[in-house]
């Protein structure tokens, strides 16, 4: 019989929480399952993870093949760090003591980071609802960074040097269109100083 440890889905439309359960391979997905290892409730910030940690460490020993997102929760639980100790201690790299003093420093700063950042998120929303009921101003809008106003500098003088490049293009223009009336004065000329050996050539021919 396939083994997996996945989740079950539970809660009402639109505010779902999971139970973290093992189950046969063939059961529905919330249908009976053989073992309740925690529970996982994603709409909370962070996200709300209970687990036993040393049942999800004995299925995984015993084979149970878990899910994607129940195999992130369990390296995030920290069960796949201490299934890495055991292979060390089973290796002979560590002690058995030296693997749980290790795995429990591990569970420690885990769980410091997620409770600041529960403190962080009970702080923000306390200042947002005292900003809805006037308890205190909202922040002042930040000042513009310096490489802002580099950008708006360019951007202006970029501005400021467009007239005068379009003041210039008249000016350039204006010696191009007198250039062909000076040149037609002296293909005038030229042509009779062209045709006048032409009609002696002939005349000379004939007295010979």
């Amino acid at each position: 019989m396939a083994v997996r440890i996945r989740l079950a889905r539970k809660g009402r439309k639109k505010k779902p929480f999971y139970h973290i359960v093992v189950a046969d391979a063939r059961a529905p997905r919330d249908g009976k399952y053989i073992d309740r290892l925690g529970s996982y409730n994603p709409l909370t910030v962070p996200a709300t993870i209970e687990i036993d940690r040393e049942k999800a460490f004995e299925w995984l020993q015993k084979g149970a093949q878990p899910s994607d997102t129940a195999r992130a929760i369990l390296k995030f639980k920290g069960v796949y760090y201490k299934r890495h100790l055991m292979r060390g201690v089973a290796k002979g790299a560590l002690t058995a003591e030296q693997a749980e003093t290790m795995h429990q420093e591990w569970i420690a700063a885990k769980e410091s980071k997620i409770e600041a950042r529960r403190e962080q998120t009970r702080l923000e929303r306390e200042n947002f609802w005292k900003q809805v009921s006037g308890e205190i101003k909202p922040k002042a809008a930040k000042k513009v960074d310096e490489a802002t106003q580099a950008a708006f500098a360019a951007a202006e003088g970029e501005t400021a040097e467009a007239p005068a490049a379009e003041g210039d293009a008249p000016v350039a223009e204006a010696p191009v269109a007198e250039a062909p009336v000076a040149e037609a004065p002296v293909a005038e000329a030229e042509a009779p100083v062209a045709e006048v050996p032409a009609e002696e050539k002939p005349a000379s021919s004939e007295e010979e």
